[in-house]
């Protein structure tokens, strides 16, 4: 019961239903699972998809560049592009002047697939009900709660 503050016991805090964490998880896995059906018409799974977002704003790119723009290792990064590069949407090469490091290009097919996925965002607004106003709501609402986990990382421990 809450107190004349309107403040729930301590207790309730580690009610599942309170939990940020459980409410996250749920919400990303419905989220990417609705996504699914939407990325098959492409021939994407959704990191794929999120790997081809950062290729059509920028390529040439480099893994490093693009496993920090997902916030994601290299190593995760790598099999999804192993399979873009199988389906021909992406080739992989050494960059120049740099033998580490290999250069992500788009493929004639994957700079194609842009305009078919063109589609995504309005599809998946309409299917989540959601419109564009609410959408970037909760994408800043995410990225604030990204950057503070962010900071939690590199702050005191508790």
């Amino acid at each position: 019961m809450p107190d004349a503050a309107g403040n729930a016991p301590v207790d309730e805090d580690l009610l599942l239903e309170r939990q940020l964490c459980f409410a996250l998880t749920v919400a990303s896995r419905s989220v990417v699972g609705a996504y699914k059906p939407v990325l098959d018409a492409l021939g994407l799974t959704h990191p794929q998809y999120l790997v081809m977002l950062c290729l059509w704003e920028s390529s040439p790119r480099s893994v490093r560049d693009i496993s920090d723009a997902l916030a994601q290792e290299p190593a995760t990064i790598s099999p999804l592009l192993r399979r873009l590069e199988a389906a021909g949407h992406i080739t992989r090469q050494r960059a120049e002047g740099d033998e580490r490091s290999l250069a992500v290009r788009l493929t004639p097919s994957g700079a194609a697939l842009r305009q078919q996925a063109t589609a995504v965002p309005g599809t998946m607004m309409a299917r989540l009900g959601l419109d564009r106003a609410e959408v970037g709501e909760l994408h800043t609402s995410m990225m604030r709660l990204i950057a503070a986990t962010r900071s939690a990382d590199t702050g005191p421990a508790s």
